[in-house]
């Protein structure tokens, strides 16, 4: 019952910082014309809620999935998304994370969850085209199925763009991640760091994402060199090989995600 009343208390909390947002976003636009809006490489594998400086009407759907390979199990994620911006600038994403794992030990069984449902708002408050630079916003409210909590992330982005076709972005905030059997709060703090070219006149880029996560239990780092492929002006596909530098995790992965603007 407590934790029916936590989740309860969690959604209002998400519906109403996503109503504040809303409204900061609305007024912001009032009177003005077609937003200025700065292209940046979007990381695949930490993906935003929505581009940077998004325009009204804008929507996306993503189909995701990551492979990685132990001793003992072979486990597989896969992720769908759907993205859209109800007003300029502003972002809304609903995301479903499912895995199935499947053992290569007789005594180790297979299993295959819906383990996270993620809630999340963008708002891009700072657009240049003169200095090519965008600054934003957000909140995601993770609800985990698995091991029964829930997750509070507040972030911030800025992004640059050099000469063109080179790109650097950061996604940095805390997550606080409340589990319900032991009513204890716990604090993890990310840092992604991407860095991108994209080839000119298309809607390639090649690059590599630095995904951090920095907890009481020390740093783990993750380079994510990736590709992505614009196969038309609706659909694009991305690739990415996870290589852990640092911390517990000592698998490599790989990553893939099939892109849809509708």
């Amino acid at each position: 019952m407590e934790n029916n009343k936590l989740t309860s208390r969690c959604l209002r909390a998400c519906l109403f910082i996503c109503a504040i947002t809303c409204s900061v976003a609305a007024l912001a636009q009032e009177n003005r014309s077609l937003p200025d809006k700065v292209h940046h490489a979007e990381p695949l594998y930490n993906d935003l809620v929505r581009d940077l400086g998004a325009r009204k009407g804008e929507k996306e759907f993503n189909v995701g999935a990551d492979i990685k390979r132990t001793h003992s199990v072979d486990e597989f994620g896969y992720l769908m998304e759907y993205e859209f911006a109800p007003i300029d600038r502003l972002g809304l994403e609903a995301e479903t994370d499912f895995s199935y794992s499947k053992s290569r030990m007789a005594n180790l069984a297979s299993s295959n969850q819906l383990e996270r449902l993620r809630l999340s708002s963008q708002y891009s408050f700072y657009v240049s085209k003169k200095h090519a630079t965008t600054l934003a916003i957000g909140y995601t409210q993770i609800f985990d199925f698995v091991d029964g909590g829930t997750g509070f992330n507040p972030f911030f982005i800025a992004a640059k763009k050099w000469h063109n076709n080179w790109h650097a972005l950061i996604y940095t905030g805390p997550e606080f991640t409340y589990r319900y059997a032991s009513s204890k709060m716990d604090l993890m703090w990310q840092v992604n760091t991407s860095f991108h070219y994209t080839v000119p006149q298309t809607d390639h880029f090649i690059g590599v994402e630095v995904n951090q996560e920095v907890s009481s239990e020390g740093i783990e780092t993750v380079l994510h060199p990736q590709v992505k492929l614009g196969l038309s002006n609706r659909l694009a596909i991305g690739m990415a090989v996870g290589l852990p530098i640092s911390g517990h995790e000592k698998a490599l992965s790989s990553f893939f995600r099939l892109i849809y603007q509708l």
